[in-house]
């Protein structure tokens, strides 16, 4: 008994607010856009908070800066930065996978990650021109 007349209420409310609804369509216009508007605003509001608040990213650690001295030299600098300026400017993505972490029997294969012979050739000569840099330091 108690499930019909809460069907029969509910019911009722729906046929009134439609009733409202047809009497008042330009408020029903500006309520609905009123709320469509609240809900970007809210929105824009938690992505503008959630970018200022994430924390700011770390380059990662390079294994040779660890065990290399710092002598300050001007000219080890601009090495340095050429180096730098190079791996910046390439176009390639770099995915470093240590090889420690992977044993014999563990089932991890050897897999090209580059799309075109080109890109393997410019990955090659990057990792070349690294080595040449690291055996002059």
């Amino acid at each position: 008994m108690e499930s019909r007349r809460r069907d029969m209420e509910l019911l009722s409310n729906s046929m009134a607010a439609y009733a409202h609804i047809r009497a008042n369509p330009e408020s029903f216009g500006l309520y609905f856009v009123l709320g469509v508007c609240f809900g970007l605003v809210l929105t824009l509001c938690l992505l503008v908070l959630r970018l200022s608040c994430r924390p700011a990213p770390r380059p990662p650690a390079r294994p040779g800066d660890l065990s290399e001295d710092d002598e300050g030299d001007d000219e080890d600098e601009d090495e340095e930065d050429t180096v730098d300026r190079a791996a910046s400017e390439s176009l390639l993505p770099v995915t470093e996978i240590p090889l420690e972490s992977h044993g014999p029997g563990d089932g991890a294969l050897a897999v090209n990650v580059f799309a075109s012979a080109e890109e393997l050739e410019r990955a090659q000569r990057l990792e070349e021109r690294e080595r040449i840099i690291r055996e002059i330091w």
